[in-house]
């Protein structure tokens, strides 16, 4: 009974050491990390959390219903490819061609209107919103000092940082991209209780302009200035400039933290049609329905890849303005991505729009692409 005593004491001391230095490192959120995760036998963020977090809804008006092709479903997916969506545990799969559903499919109980998490999918559609912003006049030109807009970069190697170099995620801003450690950026902008003071309160590590690297925080200091220069909530921004004029069937939402600012860098919900839509504008170079919701040219530069080098000094071939890059068979596709294997896959040539929602994606390393993409893309390339 000593011993166990000792031990239990031992245990006491060492949470009690343990929060002490979470509250004088300012790192209180961890508990809320292993609260969501660990403690429920989950190792990270899932894609039904909307619940779990505050939220603004991105209202819509009047719904376009797509059209259905005459060849609905009429083709099935491969067995092999069947396989690796099993895997890799799918939950919405859909194709549309020429401006029509050709393929639908959906598992686990999930539907048509399942709201389900973009995770960095969010990305794409907060760099849109920066090219609304733009053509309103709201922002001058993409060259503009992000100090223009706010207080903490008027000075230093941070006055250097402008509009693009956020958009081409090049701004040598020393955010850590790490998805294991809960003391990293992601962990502590998904669970933190202020997403703005983690991209405010930052210290430079490359020239900016220069190297391109992927990190979350880029893409939240857009949505912080998004909410300075229009005066709206990015949400209501996003429902007045995107939401009602693409003609969305249902509404969505951002996940926001504890002060009411969306979590830009991810946590946008809607369903598999309703993103679809994203690529199609984008596909007709901001045009709906003879609507320029966002210039063309904008959108031109937006998916074509930016002139920047790597950490490793290989030119970029992969990514513009917050939009991913790639050549698959000959095809030149322009996509959006999630950690979880979320998926907005444009192929202009083809005209295909290809969404994939679900659990997981592939394993990667370095430059490799998630490898779950190629049966994604080959089950559309099929049909």
């Amino acid at each position: 009974m000593k011993i166990i005593k000792r031990i239990l004491i031992g245990l006491v001391a060492i949470i009690f050491i343990a929060e002490l230095l979470l509250v004088f490192t300012g790192n209180l959120y961890v508990n809320k990390v292993l609260a969501m995760t660990i403690m429920v036998g989950k190792t990270g963020p899932d894609i039904d959390e909307l619940e779990l977090f505050s939220k603004r809804e991105i209202a819509n008006n009047e719904p376009q219903p797509w059209k259905i092709s005459s060849q609905f479903n009429k083709q099935k997916i491969r067995e092999e490819s069947l396989g690796k969506f099993a895997q890799y545990k799918t939950v919405a799969f859909l194709v549309v061609k020429n401006d029509s559903i050709l393929h639908e499919e959906y598992w686990e109980g999930y539907n048509d209107h399942s709201l389900v998490n973009s995770f960095s999918m969010a990305k794409s559609i907060n760099a849109l919103l920066v090219g609304c912003a733009l053509k309103d006049g709201l922002i001058k030109n993409l060259d503009e000092p992000v100090g223009n807009y706010l207080e903490e970069f008027k000075q230093g190697d941070k006055s250097k940082i402008t509009i693009k170099h956020l958009l081409t995620m090049s701004s040598g801003i020393d955010f850590k991209e790490e998805y294991v450690s809960p003391l990293a950026w992601p962990a502590e902008a998904y669970y933190g209780p202020d997403v703005t003071s983690t991209v405010t309160n930052v210290k430079m590590k490359y020239e900016p302009g220069k190297i391109w690297h992927y990190k979350g925080g880029d893409a939240q200091l857009l949505g912080t200035i998004l909410k300075k220069i229009t005066g709206k909530n990015v949400a209501d921004y996003a429902a007045e400039k995107l939401w009602k004029p693409i003609g969305a069937e249902d509404k969505a939402f951002w996940s926001t933290d504890e002060k009411g600012m969306e979590k830009v860098s991810c946590c946008f919900y809607t369903n598999a049609r309703d993103y679809a839509r994203i690529a199609k504008l984008y596909l007709n170079f901001g045009s709906w329905n003879g609507h320029q919701i966002v210039d063309s040219a904008y959108v031109k530069e937006s998916i074509t890849a930016a002139n920047l080098v790597d950490r490793e000094g290989k030119q970029n071939d992969k990514y513009g303005y917050q939009w991913w890059l790639m050549n698959y068979k000959s095809h030149p596709i322009f996509y959006m991505r999630g950690i979880r294997g979320q998926y907005i896959f444009a192929i202009p040539d083809m005209k295909i729009i290809v969404v994939r929602l679900g659990h997981k994606r592939a394993a990667k390393a370095g430059d490799e692409l998630p490898a779950d993409i190629f049966a994604y893309l080959d089950a559309a390339m099929e049909m």
